[in-house]
């Protein structure tokens, strides 16, 4: 699927790797061409399909994308999201869709990822006997 280029994905999964070197909490990243239902229903289903919810701590990121039907979404995980303000996803949203409206995907991603694994750090800082759950590799999928 060429959605992004190599070397944006090489970007992408070092940004989850690094965001990942400083909590317990996992984020992945999910890209479609298009989405055929309401985002935040897409993105959820991902979410599951990618055991997202299986985290130890329940403290699972997903930033879900459409790229041609310029969708997004963010979802935290019941840990996650019991400790971040009422607001915060809604303002990651805001500051990855400031990149996206100037034409750089892969800068808003990275966003999203540096701004979930701040607040990650902030409630779930890596521990030594922490292992990484879930893969750091961009999922794209392409549709039911």
């Amino acid at each position: 699927m060429d959605l992004i280029t190599t070397e944006e994905q090489k970007r992408i999964r070092r940004a989850v790797e690094d965001a990942e070197k400083n909590t317990s909490g996992e984020i992945r990243v999910c890209l479609e061409k298009k989405c055929s239902e309401e985002v935040l229903d897409r993105a959820a289903k991902y979410f599951y399909k990618l055991k997202m919810d299986k985290t130890s701590l329940r403290n699972g990121v997903l930033i879900y994308m459409a790229t041609q039907d310029h969708k997004f979404a963010i979802i935290g995980d019941a840990g996650i999201n019991k400790v971040v303000p009422d607001d915060f996803w809604e303002t990651t949203k805001e500051s990855m869709l400031n990149y996206f409206k100037q034409g750089k995907l892969t800068d808003g991603i990275i966003t999203g990822i540096t701004m979930a694994g701040d607040k990650l750090k902030q409630y779930f800082p890596h521990t030594d006997n922490d292992r990484n759950e879930l893969s750091d590799d961009i999922a794209f999928m392409d549709g039911d």
